[in-house]
């Protein structure tokens, strides 16, 4: 039987099944051994590993120029930037979204569009919330052009205890926005690099829900 046609494996990503069976299998034979405390505990752990890998379904806004958050979390810096090392030389509006151990961690594409780059950086594992991260940290930059020709990039970063990044994505992908494309395990952050004209539509200090939430609106003829 495929798992993910059971009601419970239909909210929780593939990701997690490993991690849930390894904690599941550890706690039966702790019970098995007499060591009830330590089963209870890695009971729990899965328990845990379910509420984290948790995958609710989302219905990404449908104006075709709304930018959706690619990821859960809370905005902590939206900045206009004259270039950038994942952007270019163009200027270019910067929206960054730390995501804590309690946010759902799977990530969306945040606008329809073909993928045009693709680049990885093995890194350093600074706190996420920290600026050096967006530069320092080990991260994967994905790059939408719109069938308008705008681009907008996105990067998941790699945080002080995530050390798992993972992308389905590859180039010349044809994506959808809202679509799921990866995550990151156990708390990171995602930057996203839009162009400088965007209609901005969240502040600092917002939540934000990944493939629901309008960052922006991009200028289209």
């Amino acid at each position: 039987m495929n798992l993910n046609e059971l009601p419970l494996f239909k909210i929780i990503n593939r990701e997690g099944y490993r991690f849930i069976g390894i904690f599941l299998g550890i706690a039966l034979l702790l019970q098995l051994f007499g060591l009830s405390l330590l089963a209870k505990l890695f009971f729990l752990l899965a328990l845990f590993t379910v509420y984290f890998f948790r995958d609710p379904e989302r219905y990404a806004p449908l104006l075709e120029n709304s930018v959706a958050s690619p990821a859960d979390g809370k905005v902590i810096l939206v900045d206009q930037l004259e270039e950038s090392e994942v952007y270019g030389k163009n200027p270019c509006i910067k929206i960054s979204i730390f995501m804590s151990l309690f946010n759902v961690h799977v990530n969306r594409i945040p606008i329809s569009g073909k993928v045009v780059e693709m680049r990885y950086h093995p890194g350093k594992f600074f706190s996420a919330n920290l600026d050096k991260a967006s530069a320092e940290n080990e991260r994967q930059e994905i790059v939408i052009e719109t069938s308008w020709k705008s681009k907008v990039a996105f990067v998941q970063i790699a945080g002080l205890i995530a050390r798992r990044i993972v992308c389905h994505l590859e180039t010349n992908d044809r994506v959808i926005k809202g679509a799921r494309f990866g995550l990151i395990r156990f708390g990171s952050r995602l930057d996203v690099y839009l162009p400088v004209e965007t209609i901005v539509n969240v502040h600092p200090g917002q939540h934000v829900k990944a493939g629901e939430t309008v960052l922006g609106y991009l200028h289209y003829d």
